[in-house]
């Protein structure tokens, strides 16, 4: 049997054995997939001002990804119709885990943990039944555990709510199956909704689009402090119709729909890529990298009070004082009242910029 003496050591040892936090890995800010000039697909920490702090391997395109809130390990997610999920260690870049969906289901490139980080959830398709679920997983072991209906087609992104215990989830409405690629087989009976989950999966609240925009698919979202959910949107219909392409919505009300009677929404060409709060919640931006633009709204008015051209942008987040956002083409640049390069890199960036805090502090550049 072991001695006192050497079991008060071992007691000792494990209280002050230091826990792996972010810090470990350098802070970072940001989260985001992308590609090298060899064509290898990475996940990649950024700072706080864009630049790289670190980058791993992933087997494929990567779409968004989700941070442990506490331990320096991401999930990297596959894009649609993907089936990885890669754990990965980011001080040593190990894969600690490949998640993998139930037999008939693909993962939707999103997924949130837990408030405490015990628990992933994951966006799925059941192409099987033509539904969308939500994969709960355990996070000490990624063992999955449990899932539940995601409350419509196509679940897409999916956030923590703030105002209350839940999740939010963007339902894009179009159905899915891999041996069809990316096609989408509903359009004419599309029904996106958002709709709002306890963390065990009871529907709390839904919201749908008026009739006439059910071509509409809801499918990126940001989370405001006080609940409200900023959408964006990808419309299905004719490109020849200006539609709104960015709303906002708290659970229990109506949608409100953002600049709908302003003509540059047409220069989204009818394509919400992301969407976030500015860092002082006024202001909700949307990038669209068919259009080639961002686009500023007014959280108060509604009103389109910002349009700046960038080449492929896609990937949205907030800073302190306005936004950061990532381009196709390797940028990252803040975006305020003008567009100013911060950082460039030999990747070209994917769709998704993942804050690991609700705002990131970014000086302000000459």
């Amino acid at each position: 049997m072991p001695s006192r003496r050497g079991f008060l050591a071992g007691l000792l040892a494990s209280s002050v054995t230091p826990t792996a936090t972010w810090a470990d890995v350098g802070a970072p800010a940001y989260l985001s997939a992308g590609k090298d000039a060899l064509g290898l697909f990475v996940m990649a920490g950024l700072s706080a001002v864009g630049e790289v702090l670190f980058r791993h391997p992933l087997p494929d395109r990567g779409h968004a990804a989700s941070a442990h809130p506490t331990r320096p390990e991401a999930v990297a997610f596959a894009r649609r119709p993907g089936r990885f999920a890669d754990v990965i260690d980011c001080r040593s870049g190990a894969q600690l885990a490949r998640l993998e969906p139930p037999e008939g289901h693909h993962f939707y490139g999103h997924g949130v943990f837990s408030p405490e980080g015990e628990v992933l959830y994951t966006t799925e398709n059941d192409y099987t039944r033509g539904a969308g679920v939500i994969g709960v997983w355990n996070a000490g072991d990624y063992r999955r555990i449990g899932q539940f209906s995601s409350g419509g087609i196509g679940p897409h992104e999916m956030l923590l709510r703030r105002d209350a215990p839940g999740l939010v989830v963007a339902n894009g409405g179009i159905e899915t199956h891999p041996e069809s690629g990316r096609a989408k087989l509903n359009i004419p009976f599309m029904r996106p909704n958002l709709s709002y989950l306890s963390l065990s999966g009871e529907i709390q609240h839904q919201m749908e689009l008026p009739a006439d925009l059910h071509k509409n698919s809801i499918r990126h979202i940001a989370v405001r402090s006080d609940g409200a959910v900023g959408f964006a949107m990808q419309w299905q219909g004719d490109l020849g119709a200006d539609v709104p392409i960015v709303g906002l919505h708290q659970p229990g009300s109506a949608p409100r729909l953002m600049a709908e009677d302003d003509p540059r929404l047409r220069n989204l060409n009818g394509y919400g890529g992301s969407i976030a709060f500015s860092g002082d919640e006024t202001a909700l931006a949307v990038t669209s990298p068919r259009g080639g633009v961002v686009q500023v709204v007014d959280c108060t008015s509604g009103a389109l009070h910002a349009e700046h051209a960038l080449s492929d942008v896609c990937g949205l987040a907030p800073l302190k004082d306005g936004f950061l956002v990532s381009t196709g083409t390797g940028i990252m640049a803040q975006i305020g009242t003008e567009v100013t390069t911060l950082a460039q890199a030999p990747l070209a960036w994917d769709n998704h910029l993942i804050a690991l805090s609700s705002a990131a502090s970014v000086p302000r550049q000459p």
